[in-house]
């Protein structure tokens, strides 16, 4: 594979660079770190994870095989030749081996423990769980053979490819697709998308979707001739209209307004009539009217760490302060095009906090990075919710009151479960943090509305639920944490997710380092314990998403880069992998369109 020529910015700016031995707490160095050193870096610490966790799952194995060594000597013989303990060591043992065999990039035979116990529902959950988990490794060469999933639509952007298409899912044959090239836009790297309801969407469909820009095409090792340099600004958002027969660019959003946003797309499942965009490098969260494209509001996040220094900076804790922000009166107009406000260079990729700290990830003002790259909603539309990434976070935003800040909730562990938000101003409000324990990533209500569910990766990696029955958000409250034995370190890491219909299960997807294959793990939200975990379907496991009867669950894996691609199809009714979809790789997110207005509470308009 061809190499790129290693590039750098034009001139030294104020930014992270690589943080060098003995360098002065107090300040950040003035060098600044390129792509390159960027993705040498992700390589570096790809590799430590992978040996990390091999280290991890031998341990495990000798255990397990200790174990059945004891227990052959102490168990007399069963009557059948074999017992059922003796069966059981064998399962783990046969899972352990699998567990090896996926993280090292191969998938081996099938293999499962019993199910496990059951806690009392109104309990606290607040440990590791201990009873077994039941673990499938599955056959890589699933095929759904023609078989219909369904009169449903699923949406998917192909990341760096620059487009979207959509699937029939009735008949598995792509409908239509759009690339960005085409418009002009020549760094149109397909991010995140939404789509508006359609009674019927063979025939047309409506949907927003975001694309990133600048140098982010820079930093997955790709050989390619654009340079920090000659990077385009992109960052677009664009509203588009399948008719039937192809689909077509209505408006670039981000032109009209002049944010030019690039993460987390999600439409109000209240009417549908608005829209929210919320960008992670710009920390600003902007919501959309989507008959006119007039900004409803935007807020910008900010983070002032009580230690100006990148390794401590968040731990140490620090004031998050909230700001509306306004256009130009004098044209209407935001001024945040392209690469315009970007706090640092590139994205902060998933299992990704870490580089802003040790000043991998370089730019303009990483100190002041909260990572709010996600805004939801609420199932009845009542409340939003930002994710703020690295306070380990959400910040709850009242529609009613054009999107004020009401309440903070904290996911970490040890953390309290609410920080007080204080209005300062009209447009200012802050909240006062004393430590933060772990960055956190995706969010998600339960389509009942009675939860609240948040990924804390990196320093606890668990998924954190709040209890969201009381109408006032300022007295929800932490009631468990779902946690993994196999869950240590970084990986694997409990990542994007879904619920059923009935709100009975959660669905996550669960991250090993890619190239390694990733899974989904069935949740019981009756009791938040696990109850399965289907492994190794493929790298890089993304968004999944359930189809609106109810039976299939539909994920797409190679979120990122040129790797082994698909689309994972799992039957809600057995929670088993039927089959694997082709696709052309490059996915970072999956919708399927809704055929109803109820249909929303189910998208990625409320789960991250």
């Amino acid at each position: 594979m061809a190499r790129r020529k290693k590039t750098a910015t034009k001139s030294p700016q104020r930014g992270s660079p690589g943080v060098k031995p003995g360098a002065p707490a107090g300040r950040v160095p003035a060098a600044r770190a390129t792509a390159d050193d960027y993705a040498r870096r992700r390589a570096e610490v790809d590799e430590q994870d992978h040996k990390e966790f091999q280290t991890y799952l031998a341990d495990k194995k000798e255990a397990d095989e200790r174990k059945a060594r004891t227990v052959a000597v102490a168990e007399p013989p069963a009557r059948n030749g074999i017992s059922r303990r003796t069966m059981f060591n064998v399962a783990v043992g046969t899972a352990a081996v699998a567990e090896a065999g996926v993280i090292g990039y191969k998938v081996l035979g099938s293999g499962s423990v019993s199910d496990h116990g059951v806690r009392h529902a109104g309990d606290n959950y607040t440990e590791v769980q201990r009873h077994n988990i039941t673990r499938e490794v599955v056959d890589s060469r699933a095929d759904l053979r023609g078989q219909s999933l369904g009169n449903w639509v699923a949406l998917l952007p192909t990341k760096m490819g620059g487009g979207t298409y959509a699937i029939d899912l009735n008949s598995n044959r792509v409908l239509a697709s759009i690339w960005y090239w085409n418009y002009g836009d020549y760094n149109p790297i397909s991010h995140h998308l939404c789509a508006f309801p359609s009674a019927d969407p063979i025939h047309g469909f409506e949907f927003v979707n975001s694309t990133q820009g600048g140098q982010n095409s820079l930093i997955y090792g790709m050989p390619t001739a654009v340079t920090a340099e000659t990077a385009p600004g992109g960052t677009n958002i664009y509203r588009v209209r399948f008719d039937g027969t192809q689909m077509q660019l209505i408006e670039n959003v981000s032109e009209t307004t002049g944010l030019g946003l690039g993460v987390h797309v999600t439409i109000n499942p209240k009417d549908a009539q608005s829209y929210f965009v919320t960008d992670g490098q710009k920390d600003i969260a902007a919501c959309f009217d989507r008959t006119t494209s007039k900004v409803k509001a935007a807020l910008r996040f900010d983070w002032e760490p009580n230690v100006r220094d990148l390794r401590e900076a968040w731990i140490k804790g620090g004031t998050l302060t909230i700001r509306k922000i306004y256009p130009d009166p004098r044209t209407g107009l935001f001024d945040y095009r392209g690469t315009k406000g970007n706090k640092i260079d590139w994205e902060m990729v998933p299992m990704g906090e870490l580089f802003v700290e040790e000043g991998s990830l370089p730019g303009d003002d990483p100190l002041a990075l909260t990572g709010a790259d996600g805004t939801i909603w609420h199932p009845e539309g009542r409340w939003a919710a930002t994710v703020v990434r690295l306070c380990g976070g959400i910040c709850i935003l009242d529609p009613e009151k054009n999107f004020d800040p009401v309440a903070f909730l904290q996911f970490n562990k040890d953390s309290k479960g609410q920080y007080k938000v204080e209005q300062i101003d009209k447009d200012t409000w802050k909240v006062v943090f004393d430590k933060i324990h772990s960055p956190g990533h995706e969010i998600g209500f339960s389509p009942d509305g009675k939860f609240l569910v948040m990924m804390n990766n990196l320093r606890e990696n668990n998924c954190s639920v709040y209890s969201t029955s009381d109408p006032d958000p300022r007295n929800w409250r932490k009631i468990a944490h779902v946690e993994d034995p196999l869950w240590r370190g970084k990986y694997p890491n409990p990542f994007h997710m879904v619920f059923s219909l009935d709100s009975s299960k959660l669905y996550l997807t669960i991250l090993h380092p890619s190239p390694a294959f990733s899974g989904i793990m069935v949740v019981d939200t009756k009791t938040w314990t696990i109850a399965k975990e289907i492994q190794g379907i493929g790298p890089d496991l993304q968004t999944p998403a359930l189809t609106y009867d109810g039976k299939y669950v539909v994920t797409p894996f190679s979120g990122f880069q040129r790797q082994s691609s698909g689309i994972a199809v799992i039957d809600t009714s057995t929670d088993t992998l039927i089959g694997i979809l082709p696709s052309n790789g490059g996915h970072h997110d999956c919708v399927i369109i809704p055929t109803k207005l109820e249909h929303m509470k189910h998208t990625r308009s409320c789960t991250l």
